[in-house]
């Protein structure tokens, strides 16, 4: 998947922090515009979008090319001839690994022309770390690390995709992205070593490494599961027929002589049998579930200790606060 594919993907999922983080500009209700500009060689933007009186239009550049502020400007008599009521705002966002020389205007005697050139290495990558979603979360890999270490920065995205993926299909796929975008920065091979340094979790199929998603977890969660509803059905059983048995005898009394304290009680067993397991089940799923999550998360936790020696670092990579480590340890 080429880089500027997986920008537009990306872009449609997060076109909202995308424009709020890279450019400063927020907007509420939008809508993609997917228009033919016939009289040019690229027929169709990388981005173009519509919100409110605004026309947003978005190039994404890898290379240094002279041509540009002459395609934009093309771009631009083109959008401008359909929607001329609407103010129009042009940028590309350069994600080349060398250094841009490109010009973002035109000036001559009788023609003036600019647009909004950004280069994506002069934005903090600390805006898009703190965000909860997968693809804007990718886009840090652009952005300019400033004094902090690489892998370390990479090491953080990484295990941010993986807490962020809803599954193991999402999560490749999202690998996938980042070591692709991370040649724009010569940053594949670290992100390749940071992978391989995730081996602890014992994820399946990364890509180039095949490393699996942890089945310690999916091991705890099973047994805890099974524990729990055995237990559960087990106590929600003698609390029904208990429950069944007191039930019934008040019910049959109640109802009278006539009708017989006999069907009374059986009928209150029965009632109280179905009504006890249906609970005893939930309860021991409830209870399963959370047994496992407990197992899955002291496994991680334990793996990360000796990996890194350190709660505190540990406790922010899992989202807790230490008291919660050290209970989850014991």
């Amino acid at each position: 998947m080429k880089k500027d594919t997986i920008l537009k993907n990306i872009t449609k999922e997060t076109i909202r922090d995308l424009l709020k983080y890279f450019i400063g500009l927020e907007i509420d209700d939008f809508e993609f515009l997917d228009i033919e500009f016939e009289k040019i060689e690229s027929k169709k933007t990388d981005i173009l979008v519509k919100s409110n009186e605004k026309i947003i239009h978005i190039e994404f550049q890898s290379t240094n090319d002279y041509n540009m502020p002459i395609r934009m400007a093309r771009y631009f008599l083109e959008i401008y001839s359909r929607f001329k009521d609407f103010d129009i705002y042009q940028y590309v966002l350069y994600i080349g690994k060398q250094k841009n020389y490109m010009k973002n205007s035109i000036f001559t005697n009788s023609f003036k022309y600019e647009y909004t050139l950004i280069d994506t290495k002069s934005i903090p990558c600390d805006r898009f770390l703190k965000v909860d979603k997968p693809e804007a979360l990718i886009l840090a890999i652009l952005c300019d690390f400033e004094d902090k270490d690489a892998k370390e920065i990479i090491r953080n995205i990484l295990l941010r995709l993986y807490q962020l993926s809803k599954n193991e299909d999402d999560f490749k796929k999202y690998l996938l992205m980042l070591e692709e975008l991370s040649t724009s920065r010569d940053l594949k091979n670290i992100v390749k070593e940071e992978e391989m340094g995730l081996q602890y979790l014992k994820w399946e199929d990364l890509p180039s490494y095949e490393i699996g998603l942890e089945k310690g977890m999916e091991d705890g969660f099973q047994k805890g599961i099974q524990k729990g509803i055995q237990e559960g059905i087990q106590k929600g059983i003698q609390k029904g027929i208990q429950k069944g048995i007191q039930k019934g005898i008040q019910k049959g009394i109640q109802k009278g002589i006539q009708k017989g304290i006999q069907k009374g009680i059986q009928k209150g067993i029965q009632e109280g049998i179905q009504k006890g397991i249906q609970k005893g089940i939930q309860k021991g799923i409830q209870k399963g579930i959370q047994k496992g999550k407990n197992l899955a998360m002291k496994e991680i936790a334990n793996k990360l200790i000796i990996t890194f020696n350190d709660k505190q670092k540990v406790a922010d990579i899992l989202g807790i606060d230490e008291q919660t480590l050290n209970e989850l340890l014991k």
